[in-house]
């Protein structure tokens, strides 16, 4: 069996190929660098650089290589980004997602796992987020996400698509240090190339109405995550029936001024985080349940939010700008 991987080269993409590697299956990645790196996609598994909007090279390479599957991560992932980018936002993450889905149908490829988001969700008014919770998402990233799904739905009523969508939010550590978090939006890299480079990091808003004024998010392994993706494609492969959505969720959401507790502690570097104003598009709380995941998919929360920490920081050393 052999599974195409869009985005196979970014940060989430790279951990899900290892993690397919190491369960036996066979990978071809699809990335088009742009935020993705080469170096990250092992030298034996087949490579094509490429947009995803760029059809008929992504049947092309699907045909070529025998793919049976696809897990579709390719997109712009940044939501406040995407407030101030919004064209661009629905170009690759809409019409990229259209022009996957014609190659697979081009090429006879029927199964689909599908990154999603929490950030679907916007600003829920629930403490815990299931799958059943509205979908009011607040930024053109969040609202391309659910388009996404509406997609794979639309899809598989006109031809057959076998499909799920893995709904999470912020992915975290690293499995091993050559694999790491490159974003110059995320979390944990700004705090952590703050620190490295002697500067203070900072907190984006504290007069949020969550229990100490920040924001508080779900932080999830990304070996986790990426095991997750790979135990969905097993059972599609296999023909198993899947739940068209699911949450990656911890149940217990953290703060971010409880993340800058926890990488003092691991860093050694005793610091207090500036205060600046919010980012557009980012929501006070989002903690999704996982209950659904770990009925069908074994979802399971193997890592602390101590360890996601402690391993991004040894990539982040590893790895000096």
């Amino acid at each position: 069996m052999t599974v195409l991987v869009t985005g196979g080269a970014g940060y989430i993409g790279s951990h899900i190929v290892r993690a397919f590697g190491l369960a036996g299956l066979d990978c071809v990645v699809v990335d088009d660098l742009s935020s993705g790196h080469r170096e990250f996609v092992p030298d034996d598994v087949p490579f094509v650089e490429c947009s995803i909007l760029d059809s008929a090279t992504v049947t092309r390479a699907m045909s070529e290589h025998g793919v049976d599957a696809v897990v579709h991560l390719a997109g712009f992932k940044y939501a406040g980004v995407s407030v101030q980018r919004p064209l661009h936002t629905y170009e690759q993450n809409v019409q990229g997602t259209v022009a996957l889905l014609r190659a697979m149908h081009e090429a006879d490829v029927d199964k689909i796992v599908f990154s999603s988001s929490a950030a679907v969700y916007g600003t829920p008014d629930v403490d815990l987020v299931t799958e059943q919770t509205s979908t009011t998402p607040e930024s053109p990233y969040g609202e391309s996400k659910l388009i996404g799904e509406w997609l794979l739905r639309d899809a598989a009523k006109a031809f057959g698509l076998h499909h799920t969508s893995l709904r999470y939010f912020n992915v975290v550590g690293s499995a091993v240090p050559e694999l790491y978090d490159t974003s110059p939006h995320n979390l944990f890299p700004l705090v952590l190339d703050a620190l490295v480079d002697g500067r203070t990091p900072r907190i984006n808003g504290t007069d949020y109405p969550t229990p100490d004024g920040t924001c508080v998010r779900d932080y999830v392994h990304v070996a986790d995550l990426a095991d997750a993706h790979v135990v969905a494609a097993k059972k599609l492969l296999a023909g198993e029936d899947l739940e068209p959505v699911y949450n990656l969720g911890s149940g217990d959401g953290v703060s971010v001024r409880e993340i800058m507790t926890a990488v003092a502690a691991a860093t050694g570097i005793d610091f207090e985080p500036e205060i600046a104003d919010r980012r557009p598009g980012d929501p006070a709380r989002i903690v999704a349940s996982g209950e659904l995941a770990t009925r069908d998919l074994g979802w399971t929360m193997s890592h602390s939010v101590e360890e996601m920490v402690r391993s991004a920081w040894q990539a982040r050393q590893n790895h000096p700008a």
